[in-house]
């Protein structure tokens, strides 16, 4: 199989297949009955029953699910674009399947599911853990691919070295120099580009003391940066920010770091993609941030593609990215997703009785429509991509 088919297809199911896995585990845990565990939609590819699940590998790769014992059966099965699971084969159906049990739950055997195996039968919290275990498992997933990213590979950086300065900008004035290596600033250790740029950028108008080691002397220097014009990296929102006109060697180090660090690195990692994608969601709101800027499936692939031929830590990062994407947008209060469910769960559980299947349905549909919509965007946006 190419690169081509394969690297998508191994990011995309890992992604998934954890965070149908929280679902999943969860459902076991707290004794909820669940007879399907899909990776991907459509037709089965592959398919196999042990014990009360059935394990299913489907045509289409684009998500999965765990199908649950619920009041409901017939209607969620109808809107996940399976068969109806909630009941035996009747008189003049279909043969039953090759696993049939007489001793099994429906859909393998006669015997009906208990209702304290109900999803709804659940308390709250029960069903909270279990719509949100999926989210849990993708920040999971991010956390220790980051951690073990950091672990293997070491922490890479950018020294912090001059390259060049620009004429009549403040590192030019103060008499920073090609070559010079930036100690400190105003008395705190600096050992990387990033630790300079992040003071400096917060610090437009206000005189700073960098420290510089020059031919192994160390010389002392003052310097004030300017406020200019810049883009916040997230939302791409217009934003002052502080500059000295310095520009740092093209080059790239890495320094091998303990466990303990590791393990510190990969969640601020963590924490950092969860936020930029929160950023990149309330751009899209606030209209900030153009649709034109997603990417579907194409995209994804195109990326996985790239990243699998960078190496396999560019690859893990990639991984770790896309999963913390999907956390993150599966709390999105959109009814098919978890952060839907999760809305609708506890409405119910504030009005005290369950929404009329009717009502639960039109609300589904909503969400559907909502996904479809996004996914319409998406597709277009890879379309005019590969175009150009």
């Amino acid at each position: 199989m190419s690169l081509a088919w394969l690297a998508p297809i191994v990011v995309l199911g890992l992604v998934i297949f954890v965070h149908e896995l929280g679902h999943f585990l969860a459902a076991k845990w707290t004794g909820v009955y669940a007879p399907r565990f899909s990776i991907g939609f459509g037709p089965a590819l592959w398919r196999r029953r042990r014990g009360e699940t059935e394990y299913v590998l489907a045509a289409l790769p684009l998500g999965g699910y765990v199908r649950m014992a619920s009041r409901e059966d017939e209607t969620m099965a109808a809107l996940e674009g399976g068969s109806p699971e909630g009941k035996a084969p009747e008189a003049g159906e279909e043969t039953r399947p090759a696993d049939w049990d007489e001793e099994a739950m429906v859909p393998f055997g006669p015997k009906p599911v208990p209702s304290d195996r109900w999803f709804e039968s659940k308390p709250l919290w029960a069903r909270l853990v279990i719509m949100l275990a999926g989210v849990a498992m993708n920040v999971v997933l991010t956390l220790v691919v980051s951690t073990g990213v950091f672990a293997y590979y070491g922490r890479s950086y950018v020294p912090a070295v001059v390259d060049s300065v620009i004429v009549d900008m403040p590192a030019q004035k103060a008499g920073l120099q090609a070559g010079d290596s930036i100690a400190s600033i105003n008395g705190i250790a600096v050992h990387a580009w990033s630790d300079l740029l992040t003071t400096i950028a917060g610090s437009a108008g206000k005189e700073l003391t960098i420290g510089v080691v020059r031919g192994g002397t160390p010389v002392s220097l003052t310097v004030t940066p300017v406020a200019q014009a810049g883009a916040n990296a997230v939302t791409g929102q217009k934003v002052m920010v502080g500059r000295i006109g310095a520009y740092p060697k093209d080059r790239l180090e890495r320094e091998r770091i303990g466990f303990a660090s590791a393990a510190v690195a990969g969640g601020q990692a963590t924490w950092a993609m969860g936020t930029s994608v929160v950023g990149v969601l309330g751009g899209l709101v606030q209209g900030s941030i153009s649709v034109k800027n997603l990417g579907g499936p194409v995209a994804i692939a195109r990326t996985s593609v790239v990243a699998a031929k960078s190496g396999l830590e560019s690859l893990w990062a990639l991984i770790a990215f896309l999963s913390i994407n999907l956390a993150v947008l599966n709390l999105l209060p959109i009814p098919i997703l978890d952060g839907g469910q999760v809305v609708m769960n506890i409405a119910e559980s504030i009005k005290g009785s369950p929404f009329s299947i009717r009502t639960r349905e039109v609300v589904m549909r909503i969400g559907l429509a909502a996904i479809v919509a996004l996914f319409a965007v998406v597709m277009f946006n890879d379309i005019v991509a590969l175009f150009k």
